[in-house]
This record gives C-alpha cells, sequence and structure tokens, in this order.
C-alpha cells in the first residue's frame, strides 16, 4: 500500500452498488473522500473526508487544493458518472494521471459522442438534436420510425425511450426532457436517434497512457420496451470479443477521437446488421454490479485496477480464474410500496451465490418514466457455462416472494 499520501476519491456513490470499489481502493492507498454528505458506510475505508458539493468543478478544485497543501494527493479515483467532470478538473489542476477534462465532455455529452464518431466515418445512427416538439417532429420524419429520444447528459437510462411513431413522440420527449438525475445537467435538449437493433455488449477497460487495456465484456440484459432498465449482465470471462481484434481495434480508435487517453472506461456496443456501433462511451467503470460479477467470473478486481491507473501505476489484467456469472435485478412488476421480500438465501438453489434484498417493508418502487433503478433485489450466479447461470437464476426467481400495494400514477 502507497502511504505517503492519500488517493482522492470523489463521489461514493451507492453502498449497495459502490462499495466494493471504495473497499478495493482502500487496500491500494489511504483513501481521502470528497463528498457531497459526511461519511458514514464509507468510514471504515477512509483517513478522512472533506464534504461540499462535489458535483462543482471550481468548487472540487478549490478544495483539492486547500487539501494539498497539508496532504499530498497521489492521485484522483472516481467512479461516479455525475462527478467526473468534476475529478477531471481536479486532477488537471494538481497535474496528476486523469483523463483531461475535454475528454469527459466529450463523453458526458452523448451529442458531442454522435458528431466525433460519425466525423471520423464509425457506424451511428442518424439522429438530431432537438429543443421542442417542433423540431423533433421535423427531425422524426427525416430519422424514421422506430427511433431513440434520449437526453443529452444523463446516464443510467435515464430519460431514455423507444418511440414507435409520431403518436406516441410527444411524450417521449416530455419524458426526456423532464428527467433528473443528482449533478448532471439536462438542459441541453433531446436527442432523437435511429433505432438500432441487434443484442448490445458492454466493454471495460484501462486506457493507460493512451493504451487500450480491455478485460472485461458484459452480455446487457434489456426489460421491457419502451424504456432500457437493464435486467441483468452475463459475463464469460474469456468472452470471445475479448479476442476480437477487430473490435477492440475500433473501439480503441473511438476513444482516441474523443481524446481519452487515461482512466477507465465503459463502452455500450451494439451489434447491428449494419456492423458494431458505440452506443455510448462511459468515463468510468461499468455500473449495474457489472465489475464485480465480472470479478468473480475473472478474479480481477477493477476497484484495485481503476485505484493504480489513477496513481499512474500501469495494472495488472492478468485473470486468475476463468468461468460464467451472472446477475438479475428484480423489478416490482407496476409501482408499488413494498409488503414483504423473500428473496432464496445464497447456496438454496445450486449456483446461487448472492442473494441481496435492497429495499424493506413500505419503501416505494416506481418504473420508468416515474422512477428509474428501482429494484427490490438481486440475483448473483456462477457456473460452468451461461446456461448454468440462466438456471440457476430462473429457480432463485422462481423461489422469490414479493408481495406489494399497487400504487396510484403520480401526478403529472
Amino acid at each position: 500500500m502507497a502511504a505517503d499520501g492519500v488517493l482522492l476519491v470523489m463521489g461514493s456513490g451507492h453502498q449497495q452498488y459502490r462499495e466494493y470499489l471504495l473497499a478495493s481502493a482502500a487496500e491500494v492507498a489511504p483513501v481521502w473522500l470528497f463528498d457531497p454528505q459526511p461519511p458514514t458506510w464509507q468510514q471504515p475505508y477512509i483517513q478522512g473526508s472533506t464534504v461540499f458539493d462535489v458535483f462543482d468543478p471550481v468548487e472540487a478544485v478549490l478544495r483539492a487544493k486547500e487539501l494539498a497543501a497539508t496532504t499530498r494527493i497521489l492521485g484522483v479515483y472516481c467512479y461516479h458518472e455525475g462527478v467526473i467532470s468534476a475529478a477531471a478538473s481536479v486532477a488537471a489542476a494538481l497535474e496528476l494521471p486523469g483523463p483531461t477534462p475535454a475528454a469527459v465532455g466529450n463523453v458526458r455529452d452523448k451529442n458531442a459522442t454522435r458528431e466525433l464518431l460519425t466525423a471520423a466515418g464509425f457506424v451511428q445512427p442518424r439522429r438530431a438534436l432537438v429543443r421542442d416538439l417542433a423540431e423533433a417532429t421535423a427531425e422524426a420524419e427525416r430519422i424514421g420510425f422506430p427511433l431513440v429520444a434520449k437526453p443529452r447528459g444523463l446516464g443510467a437510462s435515464q430519460g431514455v425511450i423507444k418511440v414507435g411513431s409520431a403518436a406516441e413522440l410527444a411524450a417521449a420527449v416530455e419524458i426526456s426532457r423532464s428527467a433528473v438525475q443528482a449533478g448532471m445537467d439536462n438542459s441541453g435538449g433531446v436527442l432523437l436517434e435511429e433505432y438500432l437493433t441487434g443484442p448490445e455488449i458492454s466493454i471495460d477497460a484501462a486506457v493507460f497512457e493512451g493504451e487500450y487495456l480491455p478485460y472485461l465484456v458484459a452480455r446487457k440484459e434489456l426489460g421491457p420496451e419502451p424504456f432500457f432498465e437493464e435486467q441483468g449482465h452475463r459475463i464469460d470471462a474469456e468472452d470471445p470479443f475479448l479476442r476480437d481484434a477487430e473490435l477492440l481495434a475500433m473501439v480503441a480508435e473511438a476513444h482516441r477521437v474523443l481524446g481519452w487517453t487515461h482512466g477507465m472506461t465503459h463502452t455500450e456496443v451494439k451489434l447491428t446488421p449494419r456492423g458494431p456501433a458505440i452506443i455510448e462511451v462511459n468515463g468510468r467503470l461499468g455500473g449495474d454490479l457489472i465489475p464485480y460479477v465480472g470479478s468473480l467470473a475473472n478474479g480481477l478486481d477493477s476497484g484495485r485496477i481503476s485505484a493504480d491507473v489513477s496513481l499512474g501505476v500501469r495494472p495488472d489484467l492478468t485473470p486468475s480464474r476463468t468461468g460464467h456469472t451472472a446477475i438479475r435485478f428484480r423489478y416490482p412488476p407496476v409501482d408499488a410500496r413494498v409488503g414483504t421480500v423473500r428473496l432464496p438465501a445464497a447456496d438454496s438453489v445450486p449456483g446461487l451465490v448472492e442473494s441481496v434484498t435492497l429495499v424493506g417493508p413500505g419503501d416505494e418502487l416506481r418504473l420508468p418514466p416515474h422512477g428509474y433503478v428501482n429494484r427490490y433485489g438481486y440475483l448473483v450466479a456462477r457456473g460452468e457455462s451461461a446456461e448454468d447461470c440462466r438456471k440457476t437464476l430462473e429457480q432463485a426467481v422462481a423461489a422469490t416472494e414479493f408481495t406489494f400495494e399497487r400504487l396510484a400514477s403520480p401526478a403529472a
């Protein structure tokens, strides 16, 4: 462990989804936390903390310089989508390793990503950035249905909706325009895009001094249309896409075009009939516990990898195991007030390695467009094949008990 300074972690995120990353970072170097709330569950992993609006890049640089006056900062580590802009500003101000603020802007702004990749000749959907329904109506006719409406600058598929016809357009544009996410700006217009068909994968990678180093591929499972809620992910430690030289060269080139030369990324790729199309390059590790579930398959600790990259140390990406893993998230069938939740215990179903309840009696869970990522639990399986994991998760779902009271739709 590095002991002559601190690793600055900016934004700790939700405990259920991000604690494992903070814990791993603390094994690499002493951690100082910048966060908008005083530490609670984070306390065992940190040496100290500063509480302020961590989403504000100007304030973050000021607080980082104040800390640097008394404590050596070794690196800046960030896995929180809403904080990566501020983290890049801090790293640049302190001359520490990390993505440039310009590169973060290129990946945070979905329209900028599209413009840069299209100009460079990548397969990309037809698109238009619109400000109101009149613009949306004209551009939708040009693009053609079905299409996708999405906020320009949010994450986690919030406000993203498939639009099947002109009759659905007004509601879809309003859903995208009204979506809200902590630390992110949704005032930049709505992006309308051609709907691309085909399965979707994600690639987690370290980019170290300009070299693209992919190490984890996940196969995404989406929920019912028209929304894009992620229901689960399947991981093979030896996924063939990790050996697909043409695909990986394409994704590496996309990073170069976007100016991303150092830091972790989570790239989403649609395997379309026209060829692989990059949907997003996210300037952080994957969410939805993808890196954690990946570690159960390949033995690679993404928290340690990310901390090393933040410290300017080339990461060791040698897998220590092989196998298949999968995660399945459990959602209510309708907007619901939780009654009881009983998930089968880990090991009660062969291959079930984790079973986690995320809510309690009385909690309210709302589905899109009234709420996003409102899950009552998740299940994790490990096996010799993807089919093993699928069977395990199906058995675990069948053994789950969930009772609820249906909620009325909220007022507009």
